[in-house]
């Protein structure tokens, strides 16, 4: 194996090394398998186009490309152009998967589970680190620089572990390092080992410094890499302690990751909602839990994840809280009074082993939880949450819960909140548009109270101010989108949940946006199904006396709270039964049509799956015309680039067969002479024209030129070393030629002895009918393979890449002298063959 090769093995070896201290953070591993199998078709490809002769920068180019495709491939299949070119909607596919996995990182707890957003920042990310490596240590050879990249995803893996293992991956990160520095060999390290010890220093100029280290004896190569390695493993030590402590999280942590059992710890999560449309887009309703309950009202037995409760003006997020341990039996709720009749109910959930969730889907409000595993109570929200990496998969759980019974009258009469509820849940901020304060004083005047002001919004949302439900719409969650959906009117929950809560807080309600599952869907066996098309928002606002409350201004999705109904019965308590173990049966993906929907939504229509009455529903005009030429015009561009050897081939070929029939012009002249005739001096002095100065010569080296090429395309590649003859020798011996070509193969290379040396050159005859004989045995002689790979990616198109980079070196020249400095001039040079 060559230097080279052994280099980019070692390349190879040093990412996934470094790769594998991400293991810690997800499970299961398997996606390090897939990584390593890309990461090597992305080495592969490095190694073949090396070999070629080609600039250093289309190596990296080549190598990004294969690249894209490669991911295009894992996780856009289906958007991609005929599976594999990576077009407009592939592109968005990906963008979409990565905003999806940077959510997912700051959702989940390490070790997290592999969803598909973060397995393509996994993959994405090795893939990433490998490509830079294998550009500064095998094409660039410089090996030292490529430490930064895996000292880089070895630092990100320590920061986001909670602790364990760090020492084995870090030492393997460090081997991988320093298998590369020793393999780049002896004078790059000797170099490098100088550097940093300080024994020499380099000078501007390369030869100075050859001279400087002529006449020492070089370092061994094992001690500078000891060195090296001692620099880079202090650095790597470094790095990681100073990064913050995360506890729990990968990103975001849930707290009691290092506190222990009696620890406080802290929760701190990014918006959980970036899942929730893709959810309800879905196109099976795929079961996440099932539950039985003995509550009278099932349709109003919502299971709630947590509340966000702070609006920034971009987004919805959940505060930072104190965890503390799980109480035998939790607090009352905050704000609930002793008149409010309540009823206790029981409820046995089973979470599905595909759904996996930090947060503990509970009813609200809960009384007592009994699950096994690792939790922690976060009281402000009544949510517990996993620790230590604990999640919801495959868990059984038992949850006592309150279902608390207001009447209109109480919440009517309901006192001033407290002054610090009250100063943190009407916040907003400066940024939200005047026309949403506006619009909540507009849609509620004439309430007496703050009651009748939360009822008068959930109606202006569920049916009076002519909105529709649709999740094919933006989801953005800030400012901008809760003005662009009062404007349009159409949105799915977490546009009428979020812009209800930011109304309500300007009519100073305190308000916030709870996130969960509505109540699902009753099955034969007595059990409710909950599927991903269940998960919802809505908006909790605070009233004294009653406590948090929910409403429902989202149309056709859930029920409306019967305190906001008149003449709602309720039913009588059953006992609870116990779930059954294994699969639930099949859910299903019609929603339900509860009995309690309002008659205002009967009457338009916007019970269980009925679209309103009076709205149209949104027109679609169809792709641009210009996005279709587009994506047309870049799909010929994608298509014609593999058939740019095979065009540039044929062009090159009929030009020069024109050109050696005397049917292309020389140098802005015709051919003067009959087609096969030169001129001699008996032809002068019968008053013939002579030929064109160098005339004989383009004819004759254009049809050698010709004969060589086609060689080389059928696996002879040229030798310039030899003479015309000798090569003509070469090529009959090597491609098996029989008479006819190989007397064709003599012919053409006598003439081009004749024409270079002969003191008057003449235009030989037949040089174009030489060349299709000899084009004709080489096809003849060649295998099957071979023919289709000479016309379809014939290997002298290679010239064309050559001459680009002559012509690139050449205008780097000019500009070095320009700029008093040659630089420049190395990057894109073609490497001669003794550089590997």
């Amino acid at each position: 194996m060559s230097g080279r090769g052994r280099l980019a093995l070692c390349a190879f070896a040093a990412t996934l090394m470094a790769a594998a201290s991400m293991l810690p953070l997800v499970e299961p591993a398997g996606w390090i398998l897939q990584a390593a199998f890309l990461l090597a078709v992305q080495s592969g490809m490095g190694a073949l186009v090396r070999r070629v002769p080609v600039p250093r920068a289309l190596v990296v180019a080549a190598q990004a490309l294969v690249t894209l495709v490669l991911l295009t491939v894992v996780f856009a299949r289906q958007q991609a152009m005929a599976g594999l070119l990576p077009g407009p909607e592939a592109v968005q596919r990906l963008s979409h998967l990565l905003a999806s996995g940077a959510e997912d990182v700051g959702r989940y707890a390490a070790p997290a589970p592999v969803t598909d957003g973060i397995r393509l920042m996994l993959i994405g990310g090795v893939l990433l680190v490998g490509l830079v490596v294998d550009a500064l240590a095998v094409t660039f050879r410089s090996a030292a620089p490529a430490g930064l990249p895996l000292l880089a995803l070895y630092s990100v893996a320590a920061g986001l572990s909670g602790g364990g293992a760090d020492w084995l991956w870090f030492l393997l990160a460090a081997g991988g390092y320093l298998l590369l520095l020793l393999a780049e060999g002896r004078d790059r390290l000797s170099q490098w080992g100088r550097v940093f010890s300080g024994a020499a220093s380099r000078s501007p100029g390369g030869p100075a410094l050859g001279t400087a280290l002529a006449g020492s004896r070089p370092t061994a190569p094992v001690r500078t890499g000891r060195r090296i390695g001692a620099l880079a493993l202090g650095v790597a030590l470094v790095v990681p302690a100073a990064l913050p402590a995360l506890e729990g999280g990968m990103l975001f942590g849930t707290g009691a990751g290092s506190s222990g059992k009696g620890g406080g710890g802290t929760i701190s999560a990014v918006n959980p909602l970036v899942s929730l449309q893709d959810n309800l887009n879905q196109p099976e309703n795929r079961q996440v839990m099932s539950y039985r309950t003995n509550s009278g009202a099932p349709q109003d037995f919502y299971l709630r994840i947590l509340a966000l409760d702070q609006f920034n003006g971009s987004e919805w997020r959940p505060s930072t809280r104190r965890l503390k341990d799980v109480p035998k039996r939790l607090p009352a709720p905050q704000g609930l009074g002793p008149d409010v009749a309540v009823t206790e109910i029981t409820s046995n959930i089973s979470a599905s082993r595909s759904y996996r969730q930090t947060y503990l889907p509970l009813p609200y409000p809960a009384t007592e939880v009994g699950i096994d595993g690792r939790w922690r109570y976060e009281p402000e929200g009544r949510t517990l949450v996993g620790d230590r990496g604990e999640t919801t998969r495959g868990a059984q759980y038992r949850v006592s819960s309150l279902m608390v019974e207001p009447t209109a009258e109480q919440l009517a009469s309901a006192g001033p909140a407290p002054a610090g509820l009250r100063r943190e849940y009407t916040r907003v901020p400066g940024s939200l548009p005047k026309v949403v304060e506006e619009t909540a004083n507009r849609v509620t005047q004439g309430a007496a109270n703050d009651y009748e002001r939360a009822v008068k919004l959930q109606t202006y949302f569920a049916s009076d101010g002519g909105f529709s439900y649709n999740t094919s719409v933006n989801s953005g969650t800030g400012s901008a989108a809760i003005t662009r959906f009062l404007k349009e009117k159409q949105g799915f929950c977490v546009h009428f949940s979020f812009t209800m809560a930011a109304m309500a807080r300007t009519l100073g309600i305190p308000a916030r946006v709870a996130v969960g599952f509505t109540p699902g869907t009753g099955q034969p066996d007595g059990s409710v199904s909950v599927g991903l098309r269940d998960a919802h928002a809505w908006p909790e606002l605070y009233f004294e006396g009653v406590g948090w409350t929910r409403f429902e201004p989202t149309p056709t999705r859930g029920t409306t709270p019967p305190y906001t109904q008149q003449n709602v019965p309720t039913g009588d308590t059953d006992m609870p039964a116990l779930p059954e173990k294994g699969a639930s049966a099949a859910p299903s993906t019609a929603p339900s049509v509860p009995d309690s929907c309002p008659a205002q939504m009967r009457k338009q229509g916007e019970c269980g799956s009925s679209a309103a009455a009076g709205v149209k529903p949104p027109t679609d005009s169809g792709t641009p015309t210009s996005t279709v030429i587009g994506v047309v015009l870049l799909a010929v561009v994608l298509l014609a680039l593999p058939l740019l050897p095979l065009l540039w081939r044929l062009r090159a070929r009929r030009r020069r067969l024109g050109l050696s029939a005397g049917r292309t012009p020389v140098r802005g002249r015709t051919a003067a002479p009959p087609a096969g005739q030169g001129t001699t001096g008996s032809d002068r002095g019968r008053g013939i024209e002579p030929d064109p100065p160098g005339y004989a010569t383009a004819r004759t080296l254009a049809a050698w030129q010709e004969i060589t090429d086609t060689a080389w395309d059928h696996g002879i590649e040229p030798d310039d070393s030899r003479t015309p003859r000798k090569a003509a020798d070469r090529v009959v011996r090597l491609g098996q030629l029989g008479p006819d070509a190989a007397d064709a193969v003599h012919r053409v290379a006598g003439a081009v002895e004749q024409v270079l040396y002969a003191p008057e050159p003449r235009v030989s005859t037949g040089l174009a009918e030489d060349v299709a004989t000899v084009r004709a045995g080489l096809r003849a002689s060649a295998g099957r393979f071979a023919r289709i790979r000479a016309v379809v990616a014939p290997r002298s198109a290679v010239r064309v890449v050559w001459a680009a980079a002559d012509r690139w070196a050449a205008f780097t020249g000019r500009c070095a002298a320009l700029w008093g400095r040659d630089r420049w001039a190395g990057w894109l040079r073609r490497p001669s063959r003794q550089q590997g």
